[in-house]
């Protein structure tokens, strides 16, 4: 209601309608990014970018400096740049075989790069090795993989995941989204739910995190 009230006030001061539509859009999308997180940020991916050069002239002055190459390759994996991903995860592979993350950094890049095998063979091995890493987004990503070509697959591996308790909203929002996709409605709704209690359940500092896959997780419940 107060989005409608405003807008007459905007166009009362600016004296243009369409000035006043590109300023309540702009309020909208500041409390979205304060209070909600639903919107894209502005900022992110200049901040991203920022970071990959200064890792990569790090690289240049020390090209053995392992915690930045995992680092530079992470911010790859947001940036979706996958293949350059690859190369800086496997550089780093001989000193890295006991960590769970990077088993399922790099099993993520081999996935979408075309090396399907390799990829859920390297997330095997990251949650043999911890269970529990990334709240068990891992197993969803085995999940999405096999959704489409091999259900009875994909399930074992949704059933993997029920079992590690995750308190992560967005783990069982894309939980409710691979359901969705083998057309198990009522499982779907079900994880859904399940992201909706888990919010509830969270403490003041971890809902701001957790605010718009609590939000995603409701409008899908309820579509």
């Amino acid at each position: 209601m107060s989005k409608f009230l405003l807008f007459p006030l905007l166009w009362w001061i600016f004296g243009n309608p369409f000035v006043a539509i590109i300023v309540l859009l702009v309020i909208l999308y500041f409390l979205d990014r304060r209070f909600i997180g639903l919107s894209p940020s502005l900022v992110k991916p200049l901040r991203r970018r920022s970071q990959i050069a200064k890792l990569r002239q790090q690289l240049l002055l020390n090209p053995n400096d392992i915690t930045a190459k995992q680092d530079i390759a992470r911010l790859l994996i947001e940036k979706k740049s996958y293949r350059e991903a690859r190369k800086w995860l496997e550089s780093v592979g001989n000193v890295m075989e006991h960590s769970a993350e990077y088993w399922d950094d790099l099993g993520t890049v081999y996935l979408h790069t075309g090396d399907k095998a390799r990829g859920e063979e390297a997330i095997q091995r990251a949650v043999a090795i911890n269970p529990r890493v990334k709240y068990g987004q891992p197993y969803l990503r085995l999940a999405a993989l096999h959704s489409k070509s091999d259900a009875d697959r994909a399930i074992r591996y949704l059933d993997e995941f029920r079992t590690i308790h995750s308190s992560s909203c967005e783990a069982y929002y894309r939980l409710g989204e691979i359901y969705k996709l083998l057309g198990r409605t009522e499982e779907a709704k079900q994880a859904f739910g399940e992201a909706l209690l888990i919010y509830r359940s969270l403490p003041k500092y971890k809902k701001r995190q957790e605010r718009k896959w609590a939000i995603r997780s409701l409008i899908r419940k309820l579509s």
